[in-house]
């Protein structure tokens, strides 16, 4: 048995944010990843052809871009490269015209108004409510709740009246939100596209915040990715954790958490070994695994257990990876520079796919989110190529290779709509069934990439299950810091950063040396956040 401060499970960008942040304040780490490679589900590899990178999960980073947590790592200095595409995103219809959100907010204001007057200056005012409100609402939401500091400090900068009429747009859904605001319907387009990233209905509460919030950070900080592939993001996170001492194991499954004494004590390894943690055990993994599997034999409160029972997982999800040998024929001209495009549904579109889902029906047109890779980052296939992606959303079910198929089929039939010679120009494929996603990384339980339900009765206090909100367990010294905890999925590390807070703070305030390391950072505003 080896003795060290802490023991990070897993190694998806909160674990590896989790064990940067212990490591800045002077603890003994080991971080220990079953797979062969660290970050989870953000990694890349050549699956389609030689020459060609293809991100594997996620793949675009407005989160990471934004987050305090994740720029102050300083990852420039540990070799990521962010690169993006002339337009942030286009959702393109099959009459040939697209909406666009272009990387100035004045230019994506043009567009929108020349289809409808008004609509230009109802985006500027939205652009301008998230300038009033940016950091006291990024910090608020990357911190436990609840946010007490973070939101005093919006409140004071809105006043009374704009912070109820916030409150509000926080619980609207995106189709009322785009009704009441706008004429046309490219806005529209825009936000529901956007709060499709999430697993909740446009006609459903809170929609509205998901889209405004990446319509938002796209016009802010882009859509960028990493020059190289989504892995290099990984790896930077990596080396940064290693050069501050972090022992990280790859290739390592973990089978339990140990517990004495009533708490934490370290974790048990597949071929038996057993690591001992003087501190804290942080575990970035789904709350069903913690606390079913890796806590099987630790007796736990059966309202958890109740409360795990009504557990609810994000949709499914296939994902298709293609090589094309010239760039995508789009029909609309707006699409050829977007490095994200929305297609295959129009606005009343979104609310059949999303009745399809709540249903457990198939969509017969599914509602596509495409990456054009090689557009974003020339480096991701040879000159004049592209390295293409798409993914939908799909109902939790068994896939046959024959449902896969024609699935499948859907999914190109969508882009050969908008894409006239799409299929002509395909170089290989290589498609990624709900089954595959969750054997490449064993978090996308059923290949949900969320890691629960964005629903309104998961988030906040009620994630993951009811209680604080908070990345603390039952067992005293054991942190949950896996995107299932508060505040949920996408690539921002707070999760792994709120486990890593809460483990030092239950270990003495911090002073002296490690206080003034953090302090040079935003780690320091997130302290007092």
């Amino acid at each position: 048995m080896s003795s060290v401060d802490a023991v990070v499970i897993g190694a998806g960008p909160n674990g590896l944010v989790a064990a940067n942040a212990l490591a800045d304040a002077g603890w003994d780490v080991v971080l220990v990843e079953r797979n062969d490679e660290v970050g989870g589900a953000v990694r890349s590899a050549e699956v389609t052809a030689p020459g060609y990178v293809s991100d594997l999960f996620s793949a675009f980073y407005p989160l990471a871009a934004a987050s305090p947590i994740i720029r102050d790592l300083h990852l420039e200095d540990h070799g990521l490269v962010w690169r993006r595409a002339p337009h942030v995103l286009a959702h393109t219809l099959d009459d040939g015209s697209a909406a666009l959100l272009c990387s100035r907010a004045e230019d994506t204001a043009a567009g929108l108004e020349a289809e409808a007057p008004g609509d230009g200056d109802a985006w500027l005012e939205l652009v301008r409510g998230w300038d009033r409100i940016r950091d006291p609402l990024l910090d608020a939401l990357f911190t436990p709740f609840p946010p007490v500091a973070s939101a005093t400090r919006m409140v004071r900068r809105l006043g009374l009246a704009d912070t109820l009429d916030f409150a509000r747009l926080a619980v609207t859904p995106v189709r009322r939100l785009a009704q009441e605001r706008f004429r046309g319907q490219g806005a529209g387009l825009l936000l529901t596209g956007n709060a499709l990233h999430s697993d909740i209905p446009p006609d459903a509460a809170g929609s509205g915040m998901f889209g405004w919030l990446l319509c938002m950070l796209g016009q802010d900080v882009g859509f960028p990715v990493p020059e190289g592939g989504a892995g290099e993001l990984a790896q930077a996170l990596r080396r940064r954790a290693e050069s501050r001492g972090v022992r990280v194991l790859t290739g390592t499954p973990v089978t339990a958490v140990t517990t004495g004494g009533g708490r934490a004590t370290g974790v048990r390894l597949a071929d038996g070994t057993l690591l001992r943690a003087t501190r804290a055990v942080l575990a970035d993994v789904p709350a069903t695994t913690l606390y079913r599997d890796l806590l099987a034999d630790h007796p736990l409160p059966a309202r958890l257990q109740r409360d795990l029972d009504r557990f609810q997982w994000d949709n499914g999800t296939i994902k298709v990876n293609w090589a094309l040998d010239r760039p995508v024929p789009w029909t609309a001209d707006a699409a050829r520079g977007a490095g994200t495009v929305h297609l295959g549904v129009d606005q009343d579109g979104f609310v059949d796919f999303a009745a399809d889902l709540s249903v457990g029906r198939t969509p017969e047109r599914p509602f596509l989110l495409f990456g054009q890779m090689t557009t974003s980052d020339p480096t991701r296939s040879p000159e004049g190529t592209e390295s293409v992606w798409a993914y939908t959303h799909v109902p939790h079910d068994e896939w046959s290779e024959d449902q896969l198929a024609e699935h499948v089929e859907r999914m190109e039939v969508a882009v050969e709509r908008v894409a006239p010679g799409f299929r002509d120009s395909q170089v290989a494929r290589h498609v990624q069934s709900p089954s595959d996603l969750e054997s490449e990384n064993p978090n996308l339980v059923g290949g949900a990439i969320n890691a629960g339900t964005a629903g309104l009765h998961q988030q906040l206090v009620f994630r993951p299950t009811p209680g604080l909100g908070r990345p603390e367990t039952p067992v005293p010294g054991l942190y949950l810091a896996g995107a299932s905890a508060h505040p949920g999925g996408g690539v921002h590390g707070a999760c792994g950063w709120n486990a890593a807070r809460a483990a030092l703070g239950a270990n003495g305030r911090l002073t002296g040396g490690a206080r003034r390391v953090l302090a040079r950072t935003a780690w320091d505003r997130l302290l007092r956040g």
